[in-house]
This record gives C-alpha cells, sequence and structure tokens, in this order.
C-alpha cells in the first residue's frame, strides 16, 4: 500500500478516536453493505429483446455517447470492467428485457432459463442479483396503462408478466443464496385530467393481489412495489401514487421502493425512509438525482445522498433496507457513469458510518443544539477522504481519480471498436 495513503489513513483514525469514532469497525461494517447496480445504465434501457425498440413508458434516456453494449455478452464485460472500479459488496438489478434466447420471447413467457447466463456469471463474480418485470417500451402498454388498464386481456397479460417475473426472481435467490428483491414499477397514467381516478387503482390493486398469491420463499425472493409522481407524456395523473403504493405495501406486507426522483422537487426520500419504517417490514431505495423532472442524472456525493445514508445508519435500518442505484445518463461514459455513482454512494455510506451519532443523539435529548450542529458542521471537515482512500487501496481499487484513465482506456481499446 501506498505510504502517503498509509501515513494519510493512520491521522485519520486518531482524529477520529478523539469523537469516539472506531474506524476500523466502520470500514468492517462498510464492506458488508451490498449496493444494487442497474443494468440498465449499461445500455439506455433498451434491453436485448428481439426486434427491441426504442424506450417508452413516460421515461427517456438523452445523449448517444459511442460504445453502448449492444448485446448481454458486451454488458457483462462493461459491468464487470467497472465492478472493479468499486470497493466493497455490490449487486446487479436486471429489468426483465435483459433476457438471453435465441428467438422471440413473449413477456408473460419468460423462464428462469432465459436468464442462466447472468445467474453463471453472477457465481463468478460472487455478487447477488435483483429483478424488475419491465412494463414499459411494449406494444401492450403504448396507451399508457398495464396493470390498470381496463381491458381484460391486456391487463391479465402484464399480471403473467409479473407472475413470470417473480419466478425468475426466485430462481436467483435460491440459485444465488441470497434474495432477490423483485421491484414492481409501472407507467400507467394519463396525460389530461382523468374523471375516474378511482377505478384504475381498483384494477390495479386487484391485480397485483393476484400476482403475489403465490407464496415465495423469502429466502429468495421479496416482492416490492415503487411509485412514481408522473412521466413524460403521463403528466396529470399517475396510477401508482405514493399514497397508493405506501398503502399497499403496508397493507400486503411488501417492501416499499421509494426512488429519489418520483417526487416533488422539494421532496427528498431521506425524510421519508423514518416515517414509512413504521408501517412497512422492509424498503427498497433506488437512489437517483433528479434535475428539474425525474431526470435520473448520475448520482453525487450530494446533501440528499448524504442525508439517505445517514438515515439508514443512525436508525440502524441495514436489516430492512435495500439500497439500489437508477439512473441512466447516455451523454457520458456509461461505465464511467456507473462507477462516479456506486463510488459516490458507498462513500455516503462511510461518511455515515464514520459520525460520532450516540455522542450528537445525546446533545440532542439533552438539547443542547448548538453543540449538536456545531459537531454536525465540523464532522464535514473531517478527514474521511483518507478513510476512503485506504479501503480502496486495501482492497487493490484504483485510489482517488486513478480509477478514470483506467476507464478511459476501455474506452479506448473496447468501447470504441463497437461503433
Amino acid at each position: 500500500m501506498n505510504q502517503d495513503v498509509e501515513k494519510a489513513y493512520q491521522i485519520a483514525c486518531e482524529r477520529y478516536q478523539e469523537q469516539g469514532v472506531d474506524v476500523a469497525q466502520a470500514i468492517q461494517a462498510l464492506a458488508k453493505i451490498p449496493v444494487s447496480m442497474h443494468c440498465w445504465q449499461g445500455d439506455d434501457v433498451i434491453g436485448f429483446e428481439k426486434n427491441a425498440k426504442s424506450l417508452s413508458g413516460g421515461i427517456q434516456t438523452t445523449g448517444n455517447y459511442p460504445g453502448k453494449a449492444q448485446n448481454a455478452q458486451q454488458l457483462r464485460q462493461d459491468l464487470e470492467f467497472a465492478m472493479k472500479l468499486i470497493p466493497g459488496a455490490k449487486r446487479l438489478n436486471l429489468h426483465a428485457i435483459y433476457l438471453e434466447a435465441d428467438g422471440a420471447v413473449a413477456r408473460d413467457k419468460i423462464q428462469p432459463e432465459h436468464f442462466s447466463n447472468w445467474v453463471n456469471w453472477a457465481k463468478q463474480q460472487q455478487i447477488g442479483l435483483d429483478f424488475n418485470p419491465t412494463c414499459f417500451s411494449h406494444p401492450l402498454s403504448g396507451d399508457g396503462f398495464t396493470l390498470s388498464h381496463q381491458d381484460d386481456k391486456t391487463r391479465q397479460f402484464w399480471i403473467d408478466h409479473c407472475k413470470a417475473s417473480r419466478h425468475v426472481s426466485a430462481y436467483f435467490g435460491e440459485a444465488l443464496g441470497t434474495p432477490s428483491v423483485m421491484n414492481i414499477w409501472i407507467p400507467d397514467g394519463m396525460k389530461d385530467l382523468p374523471i375516474d381516478r378511482l377505478a384504475p387503482r381498483m384494477r390495479m390493486m386487484e391485480a397485483l393481489d393476484e400476482i403475489i398469491s403465490e407464496r415465495i420463499d423469502p429466502r429468495y425472493h421479496i416482492d416490492a412495489l415503487e411509485s412514481k409522481l408522473f412521466g413524460v407524456g403521463l403528466e396529470s395523473y399517475t396510477v401508482g401514487s405514493n399514497e397508493f403504493c405506501l398503502g399497499y405495501a403496508a397493507s400486503r406486507h411488501i417492501a416499499l421502493c421509494l426512488d429519489a426522483g418520483h417526487f416533488h422537487p422539494t421532496e427528498v426520500i431521506s425524510d421519508k425512509i423514518s416515517a414509512v419504517s413504521l408501517y412497512v417490514d422492509q424498503l427498497l431505495l433506488h437512489v437517483s438525482r433528479p434535475v428539474r423532472w425525474d431526470s435520473d442524472h448520475v448520482v453525487l456525493l450530494d446533501t440528499e445522498t448524504k442525508a439517505i445514508a445517514s438515515e439508514i445508519i443512525r436508525n440502524k435500518l441495514l436489516d430492512r433496507v435495500h439500497i439500489g442505484l437508477d439512473f441512466f445518463d447516455a451523454s457520458i461514459n456509461r461505465i464511467a457513469a456507473w462507477v462516479i455513482g456506486t463510488r459516490n454512494m458507498k462513500k455516503a455510506l462511510l461518511n455515515a458510518l464514520l459520525e460520532p451519532t450516540e455522542k450528537l443523539r445525546t446533545l440532542e435529548q439533552q438539547g443542547d443544539y448548538t453543540s449538536r450542529l456545531a459537531l454536525l458542521e465540523e464532522a464535514k471537515s473531517m478527514p474521511w477522504q483518507a478513510v476512503w482512500d485506504y479501503v480502496c487501496a486495501s482492497e487493490n481499487i484504483p485510489v482517488g481519480q486513478q480509477w478514470l484513465a483506467q476507464v478511459k482506456q476501455y474506452e479506448q481499446q473496447v468501447l470504441e471498436a463497437r461503433g
């Protein structure tokens, strides 16, 4: 290990010890917290279905940076390279459209066998897999409705797709020895004001009840439901609103997914974590960065990302919260986007683990808000970066910006050749 990194780390340990923080313990905890990287950053959410077309469903990817993955082998290659630049435990989150099959497979007919290559790769990488049914970018979702569709046959198609997806998810969990979190998100809604807001929600509730009616061992599979505020072309009404999804998750005892970009601009999910934890058994987080709308920019080490991590750590929710990422930026190198976003989520968790939480909690209980604020602000200047560099160096992960040169080299040698 570089002597400068080691020296800086020792100084940092001494500084944190003065605050009553055990740095070694924080590092051990960080190493065990998996962050689920999202496969769809690598190919702009197109997937590998036969005759795959452009993205639809109220979401949009902008940019045309060269070198995106054009098949599953390339996507796994890119992911594997990105993961080597990120310390600690990792998972991969797959959408149903990332199946591998010789011919066209209808979404309601997907099988575990269509994802066997992903499972074999995950075993090699020693990571877990998570899953999502893909209820968008399909002819039967073109009118803005899926699980809440008023046409019985169309609605049943999407119900059957989600049922099939649960079996794929359970296959992941059983094969890899870690439960797969399967998140259901649907784009259903309307561009202009609807007359009947209730009927679609009743249909969606009944559809979800049918989907989760088959019990699957939670050792292998966890159901989650994700809300959304609006989508492009679906601005006036979203069937799966926050209130709907929170109520459903709480009443059916499934996980609730909170996406950082799925709320009003002044809302943050960090404040919601403790509130909803009182009513739902488990939480799935999609950490993203909205800019003016749900634009899914690359995660920064900003105030909200750090607040999300702090809420998880301060409230000891690691056994109930699953951390995933969700952004898709096609304007920059896609591998760099993965590395930047995932490393930032890890940095935020490290910051939270290095906080003298019990000391701050005591000050708060004593009503000493002056000292609480002072210590919180001083914590921002503590040498957490030296600890982060040590974490990376100890795992043979590039320290600082050294990873960027490797990405640039990979771009020249691999991505540019894809055309």
